[in-house]
């Protein structure tokens, strides 16, 4: 056959992507939120590390004829995001996440202020508050459990729990998670200014107190042994996160802490960007669902930070108010983003005020708190 350049021009614009947008134009919406999240995750800096491959993996899911998602056709053919989204589909990536949260976290101001636990306990109201709103607005059970973990602003715990109890949902529920995670420097302010008084933001707190070697260490295998035994569904989650921070306070596996805190979760942090990002497409996400599912995870987080607020200005009035109720706030599970977020506001109302290490306590409970929340939906739902 003669070569003709004109004709094979004309083929190729035929089989591109641009002239499949004709089958499905609703791939076009989808490009453009990948492209604003693109640019909230790279000029705005919400949490770029997981909102750039998360955003970028939208985008490359919507080009069409790809096949970039495509299950094994039994021929040694498969899609690329199908494999790595088998690490989120079997909770593999979550709990590897975890691993690495435990490695760069310091459990002592947790351990110096046990009563933390209680804020980040309180902080888990937008879990059961979202669940009982999801089942109103008719979601199944399982699905509405799911939907609820949202609220403890975890993406790791919200995959993990998803992947269990509503694997169909998973990706609205994961990317709701995630870009709330990255979207706290917005939504917590202006809860924090509404909830507390001036006079509650200026309170600076006293130095905790020095924590010792030995209960660093001992403070792992013993919330490992207590909580694993008594809701063995955590032990993914809660059995990585203690042992990545034994691997911190032991003081023998510096290589394997180094690695589990940088290399290995920077690793997995792309892979599992990627997987989340690639399963919205168009087809799946612009789905009333899924409009349902955002507004819920924003409810479920917002919730749990005024829950929070509210518990932490209990414990201001029964302190005498020693305790700025701003750390409350940080009882959510973004390590170490809503303790920072804490600070800065404890800052623009005292400028001597240093709130981090406080809030650093109800934030590490809030890690906890979300994995044990995640683990009784899925004892209670997941039968």
């Amino acid at each position: 056959m003669e070569f003709s350049f004109i004709g094979t021009l004309q083929k190729i614009l035929v089989e591109s992507g641009f002239a499949a947008f004709a089958d499905d134009p609703r791939s076009l919406v989808m490009i453009l939120i990948a492209c604003v999240l693109l640019y909230l995750g790279i000029v705005k800096k919400f949490e770029p590390l997981l909102l750039v491959p998360i955003a970028f993996g939208v985008l490359m899911a919507n080009f069409p004829l790809t096949g970039l998602l495509n299950p094994p056709d039994g021929n040694g053919n498969v899609g690329l995001f199908w494999v790595f989204y088998q690490g989120v589909q079997y909770a593999v990536y979550p709990s590897i996440i975890f691993l690495g949260i435990g490695a760069m976290t310091d459990f002592g101001p947790l351990i110096a202020r046990p009563s933390s636990m209680l804020l980040g306990a309180a902080a888990q109201f937008g879990i059961f508050s979202a669940f009982l709103l999801a089942l109103g607005l008719g979601f199944p059970e399982k699905v509405a459990a799911a939907i609820g973990v949202i609220g403890g602003a975890d993406g790791p715990t919200a995959i993990l729990t998803a992947s269990k109890l509503a694997p169909e949902y998973l990706p609205p529920i994961a990317i709701a998670a995630y870009s709330y995670m990255a979207l706290i420097p917005l939504i917590q302010p202006p809860l924090m200014r509404a909830l507390t008084t001036q006079k509650e933001r200026e309170v600076k707190m006293e130095q905790l107190r020095p924590v010792s070697k030995t209960e660093k260490i001992v403070f792992p295998i013993v919330v490992s042994i207590f909580v694993i035994l008594l809701l063995p569904e955590t032990a993914p989650l809660i059995g990585m996160l203690m042992l990545g921070n034994l691997f911190r306070e032991c003081g023998v596996t510096d290589r394997l802490s180094d690695t589990a805190q940088n290399a290995m979760v920077n690793i997995v942090t792309v892979f599992l960007g990627l997987s989340v990002g690639c399963k919205a497409t168009a087809s799946t996400f612009l789905t009333w669902d899924t409009i349902k599912i955002i507004i819920l995870g924003l409810l479920a987080f917002m919730l749990s930070t005024v829950g929070g607020l509210l518990f932490g200005k209990v414990m201001y009035k029964l302190s005498g108010g020693k305790i700025n109720p701003l750390i409350g706030s940080a009882g959510v599970s973004a390590v170490p983003m809503a303790a920072r977020v804490s600070q800065v506001e404890g800052q623009k109302a005292n400028p001597a005020n240093f709130l981090l290490m406080h809030a650093m306590g109800p934030n590490v409970a809030g890690v906890i708190g979300s994995a044990i929340a995640a683990g009784f939906m899925i004892k209670v739902f997941g039968g």
